[in-house]
Formats: structure tokens, C-alpha cells, sequence
């Protein structure tokens, strides 16, 4: 979302804390910090709209893929490609919920840092494309244009 007011994701409440009982040893912090980590995940799916179009998308490739039989380099290639992009998205949420904020008002560096971060998704994006052209091109000649 790149606006210069909050996003709507701003406006809502917090999502409810873990209940808070404290780990007693380290390793059952460090099961607890995977319950903040899925908790962050399933926020960006469930309020993004982009990262559940990513989700739709990588749906795609990976049937394609199995479909044109792609090696497990491509499909390596394909998982590295596909991570960059919906990362971005989620360093994209970020950057937009710490600007909001910081000032739910207009600001010009404001509306700078929400851009960039888009912009950055946008590359992701741009360039997994390329990357998926790079690897199901040739495939996908064989298919539509090999004589039988």
C-alpha cells in the first residue's frame, strides 16, 4: 500500500500478545520466538493483498514447473527468486507500519521511505520475472514449438 495517510492496517488495533508467561530456559524462548514469527507471517498474508497475489503466483510457477519437469537447480533458482520477492513484501509491511507510526501526517521523507519500499518489491518483482523467462523460456519453446 503506498499512500501518504496510514494504511488501514495502521488504524486497527494490535493483534493480541502471546499470553505472557515467561519461558523458563532458553530453548523455550526460542520455541516462543517461532509463535512471534508465524504470528508476523500469517499478519502479512491475511492483510496484504500483494503477498496473497505472491502466494497465488508462486502457486502457478511451482505447478508449472512440475508440469515442465524443470530441474532441481531451476526449481532452486525458482524457491531463491520467489523468497527475495515475497521478503520484500514483508520488509515492505514493515517499513509501512513504523512510518505510520512515527507520522500518521503527510512528510515528504515519509512518503520517500513508503516508495523505496514499494520500489524495492517492484524490483523483486521485475526481476523474478526475468529470472522466470530465463528458466521456463526454453521449456516452453520446446512445447509450443517443437515439430512432432
Amino acid at each position: 500500500m503506498n499512500q501518504l495517510s496510514p494504511s488501514p492496517e495502521a488504524t486497527k488495533p494490535a493483534p493480541a500478545p502471546l499470553p505472557n508467561t515467561a519461558p523458563k530456559s532458553e530453548f523455550a524462548k526460542f520455541v516462543r520466538s517461532f509463535g512471534y514469527a508465524f504470528r508476523g507471517l500469517g499478519y502479512t498474508i491475511r492483510t496484504q493483498r500483494n503477498a496473497r497475489v505472491h502466494i497465488a503466483v508462486t502457486s502457478l510457477v511451482i505447478v508449472l514447473g512440475a508440469i515442465l519437469h524443470l530441474s532441481a537447480i531451476e526449481f532452486a533458482i525458482l524457491l531463491v527468486t520467489i523468497s527475495a520477492v515475497f521478503i520484500a513484501e514483508m520488509f515492505n509491511t514493515v517499513i509501512e507500519a513504523c512510518v505510520d507510526l512515527i507520522t500518521p501526517d503527510y512528510h515528504p521523507l515519509a512518503r520517500i521511505a513508503k516508495d523505496v519500499a514499494a520500489g524495492a518489491v517492484l524490483a523483486s518483482a521485475i526481476f523474478s520475472i526475468l529470472i522466470g523467462l530465463c528458466i521456463f523460456g526454453p521449456h516452453l519453446w520446446v512445447v509450443f514449438f517443437s515439430v512432432h
